[in-house]
């Protein structure tokens, strides 16, 4: 949780970087992007942070009951995409040869949201209901708590 919310804060950073600060989009890299600009431009780096982000759910998945798996698996479908789409610009950014005509790899919902905007989003909407599961999985509702849960759940009498 603590390097989804660390990497979450760097599309933050970035696009205050943008927004406020007014920087130029293409120098515009978090916090991390700052220090190590190379490290940020590599789509490998979002690539291998997209897939072990997606692991990571599916590995955590059967610890997840009622209303958190509910939540979770909200957050694994949106996950889902956000892979693909890295696993779309990863492949464009080895082959050289990019989709819609574009001159650097593009994703393909980049072509009506900017790629700074986009990924803000998509962390969000991925932690958001990350988060919102993990509290169900701790403070499971009182329909959940029939159900199996680990021993990290706090039942409210």
């Amino acid at each position: 949780m603590a390097v989804v919310l660390a990497h979450w804060v760097e599309h933050i950073a970035q696009a205050w970087q943008v927004w406020v600060m007014g920087w130029p989009r293409h120098h515009a890299g978090g916090a991390l992007g700052y220090f190590f600009p190379w490290l940020v431009h590599s789509e490998v780096l979002h690539y291998v942070y997209a897939l072990l982000m997606l692991i990571g759910l599916i590995v955590l998945r059967k610890g997840f009951t009622g209303t958190a798996r509910t939540w979770w698996d909200i957050s694994l479908a949106i996950q889902i995409w956000h892979h693909f789409e890295h696993a779309l610009l990863l492949g464009q950014a080895m082959t050289h040869k990019y989709l819609f005509g574009a001159t650097v790899p593009t994703s393909i919902i980049q072509t009506i949201v900017p790629r700074i905007e986009l990924h803000l989003f998509y962390n969000t909407i991925v932690f958001i209901p990350m988060v919102v599961g993990m509290y169900y999985h701790v403070f499971p509702p009182q329909r959940d708590i029939e159900r199996p849960a680990c021993t990290c759940a706090r039942h409210r009498t």
